[in-house]
């Protein structure tokens, strides 16, 4: 999936620039949406070769979506409102665990299996449910024209009429939330999938400056899953067998969505780690917000010492990496006493 534009630049050009911005080679992650545009020779216009290419602490404009120092959007959205107009969104596994929320004591500790290298798939999918939520309902005034590939009156998902007041009703975070699971719990996506596919809806909504609506929330959405399953699985899903779990859609309709999906993002796919666990963590964020606990359970035996594996694998890749930080003796102390005084039921 490379540029579709494709151009060489003369020698006398490319000299010139390549001696003034040496130091600029190798950036991929460029948040510009268009290339610079050059003439030579009075030729037609070339594109800017990727190694002249600005770096991305150079970009005045940092889209929440490349950088890990901006703020995201949708979490911006959430807080705009009050407290008191916040969602409620519980979980719906028992009727106690939405009224009291379990506490760690001395002998047992609760602890929720979500991590940000495995997030709880369930409590992911919520998550990002919420903010495309918050993206639709605090969409703005401002009236933005959405690319006819993602309307859904013209290219519906299924043969029943569209509504005549499509454009107009919000969909509920329950019935956003419900067509993501259908495709994650049908294709066997990973729980990583939902974050990537919040970061490329937001990309999108940067790039192409467009408003995701009631009219397009469902094809922008499984565009941006699409792609996130093919660049985030080993194995991914290719578009026929999409199109085996929404029958009414057809291969080249898929291929067109994502053709031009990848136009509108620059073809722009990387997804920093930090980026990546930016997301995650508002998100996460997001959850406290709106009263959405991720399912805990008490710390088994056999859990403490995976954490504890990963815990000295990560100390020894830190270590190797930064050979002259020393942990402090204090630190040490501290690990020996919590290992001490924790009882395990």
């Amino acid at each position: 999936m490379g540029n579709k534009h494709c151009s060489c630049i003369s020698s006398s050009s490319s000299s010139k620039t390549s001696k003034s911005k040496q130091k600029q080679h190798g950036n991929l992650q460029n948040s510009h949406g268009d290339a610079h545009v050059t003439q030579s020779d009075g030729n037609a216009s070339k594109l800017q070769h990727i190694s002249d290419r600005e770096q991305l602490d150079d970009v005045e404009i940092r889209t929440p979506s490349d950088h890990p120092m901006a703020d995201t959007i949708f979490l911006s959205k959430s807080n705009s409102e009050s407290q008191d107009k916040r969602l409620s969104v519980h979980n719906s596994t028992s009727p106690s665990s939405n009224t009291h929320k379990r506490r760690s004591s001395c002998s047992t500790i609760y602890i929720d299996d979500s991590t940000v290298s495995q997030p709880n798939i369930k409590a992911s999918i919520k998550c990002v449910a919420l903010a495309v939520f918050y993206h639709i309902k605090h969409r703005g005034e401002e009236h933005k024209e959405t690319p006819d590939i993602f309307d859904e009156k013209l290219y519906p998902l299924t043969k029943e009429p569209v509504p005549h007041n499509y454009g107009s009703v919000e969909p509920d975070h329950r019935q956003i939330y419900r067509f993501i699971r259908t495709l994650f719990s049908a294709a066997q996506l990973a729980a990583e999938c939902s974050i990537v596919t919040l970061i490329y809806v937001e990309r999108l909504l940067t790039y192409a400056e467009i408003q995701i609506c009631p009219a397009n929330w469902k094809r922008i959405l499984l565009g941006a899953i699409l792609l996130a399953s093919k660049v985030w699985d080993d194995q991914a899903v290719w578009n026929v067998d999409y199109c085996q779990i929404m029958k009414d859609i057809s291969v080249e309709d898929m291929n067109a969505m994502e053709r031009q999906f990848l136009e509108l993002l620059n073809f722009n796919i990387n997804v920093p780690s930090s980026v990546y666990a930016k997301y995650y963590f508002d998100l996460r964020s997001l959850a406290d917000s709106n009263n959405l606990s991720f399912p805990c359970e008490p710390l088994s035996k056999e859990r403490a010492r995976k954490l504890e594996a990963t815990s000295h694998s990560c100390q020894n890749k830190f270590r190797d990496c930064n050979p002259t930080i020393r942990r402090s003796h204090s630190a040490d102390q501290l690990t020996n006493t919590l290992n001490n005084s924790i009882v395990i039921s």
